[in-house]
């Protein structure tokens, strides 16, 4: 046979079999390239394409195209959800926390109020003679209920507070509970604590500008040299007072309130003498009003609370006050002497049924040995208390704490723990 035949039978055989075999994997590799084309970020089998198309269309929300191109695989996916937490905790972070509040409460002082109260931990004083009572004593009998009750009753705290007081230690003593001195001291500070923390107790608060502060309470009391104390407290503080002279009857009372001015640095608003103590705190509080006053303090007459046609003028001004400034006067507080034992008790229940009381500042506790009234009033009350005064210093005057008073009077410790 001729050779060429065998050369052309050859080459057709050759170009059958690259038809047949070289064509076919070439078209079936074809397919996949298209895919591979519109999706070269991927750079990943198709495996893991596939399942990215029903990861985008979960959202319900509508994605920016540019995000749904973004994710085109679960990694992607994956990143992006880790960051949209980190987000959200980015936005959160600055506001962590309240602000610090914008009236300033002072430091615990235990051992400087102790030595305010030195009288009523002396040997005659209320925790003195109790201290006295347990001393030596390693166990408690029923009998020593007795003792205590009169302890308690020569201290002012009272027949009401007395017998809520007994009841507790007797049901103590029945169920075994106070089987030593330590015990009961506990007691005795636990059930003080929880007289005097009655809520409005501490400073005074802002409620604005100007906040229209009352003080009243009969004479002698210490009113006016409370609201010089208070002024020279508020003035350290940066605020713009005004204090009023509404013991217009009493030209003392204008000239002690206008020296505490001149000490302080404020202004003081007088009227005429004899004027009406009504008309005045009108006019006071609408030029604190006018020229931006940060707290107006208002000196009241002494008001005798047994004299009902005083208590009358008393209601008067307070009714003036709100018709000068709506809300006010934002605090009405009622000084009373500390000294004066049971009276002061009758003084706050008068004043109580006439003028919405917000509370109460005691004075004077530096010159008793009782100190028990402060339970007294705040237990048949209800009032809290604000301020106590334990000396003639201005610093004497000092913003109430129910822990802080109770540690000092019945604390058989240094204190130094509450006090921190």
């Amino acid at each position: 046979m001729n050779p060429i035949i065998y050369v052309v039978i050859a080459v057709v055989v050759i170009a059958a079999l690259y038809f047949l075999f070289g064509r076919k994997s070439e078209t079936r590799e074809l397919p996949e390239e298209p895919e591979k084309l519109p999706k070269k970020p991927a750079s990943k089998p198709a495996a893991k394409k596939r399942p990215a198309p029903e990861k985008a269309a979960k959202p319900a929300a509508k994605p920016a195209p540019a995000a749904s191109e973004a994710e085109p695989s679960e990694e992607d996916d994956e990143d992006d959800e880790d960051v949209a937490p980190v987000e959200d905790e980015e936005e959160v972070e600055p506001s962590k926390g309240p602000p610090p509040p914008p009236v300033s409460r002072r430091k615990r002082d235990v051992k400087g109020l102790r030595r305010g109260l030195k009288k009523v931990r002396g040997e005659g004083g209320l925790f003195g003679r109790l201290k006295a009572l347990f001393t030596g004593k390693k166990e408690i009998d029923p009998g020593i209920v007795d003792d205590i009750e009169e302890i308690l009753l020569t201290s002012d705290v009272g027949m009401k507070t007395t017998q809520m007081l007994l009841e507790e230690i007797r049901e103590g003593l029945e169920k075994n509970e106070l089987d030593d001195t330590d015990r009961v001291w506990e007691l005795l500070r636990e059930r003080a604590h929880g007289l005097l923390d009655i809520d409005g107790d501490g400073p005074i608060r802002n409620h604005g500008t100007p906040t229209v502060v009352l003080l009243v309470g009969v004479n002698g009391t210490g009113k006016t040299t409370t609201i010089g104390k208070l002024a020279t407290q508020f003035a350290n503080e940066d605020k713009k007072l005004l204090l009023v002279a509404g013991d217009t009857f009493r030209a003392a009372a204008v000239q002690q309130l206008q020296a505490w001015g001149q000490r302080v640095g404020c202004e003081v608003f007088a009227g005429e003498d004899e004027a009406d103590p009504a008309s005045v705190v009108f006019d006071a509080i609408k030029k604190g009003e006018e020229e931006g006053v940060d707290l107006i303090l208002v000196d009241t007459a002494g008001r005798l609370h047994t004299k009902s046609n005083l208590m009358d003028e008393l209601k008067k001004v307070v009714k003036v006050c709100g018709k000068a400034l709506d809300g006010a006067p934002h605090e009405t507080l009622l000084v009373l002497d500390g000294t004066t034992g049971q009276n002061a008790l009758q003084q706050a229940k008068e004043f109580g049924d006439a003028l919405d009381l917000t509370g109460l500042v005691l004075t004077k506790l530096d010159g008793t040995a009782k100190g028990g009234i402060v339970l007294a009033i705040a237990h048949e009350q209800g009032l809290p208390v604000r301020y106590i005064g334990v000396g003639e210093r201005r610093q004497d005057l000092r913003d109430f704490d129910p822990e802080e008073f109770v540690e000092a009077m019945l604390g058989t410790g240094d204190g130094s723990q509450r006090a921190a």
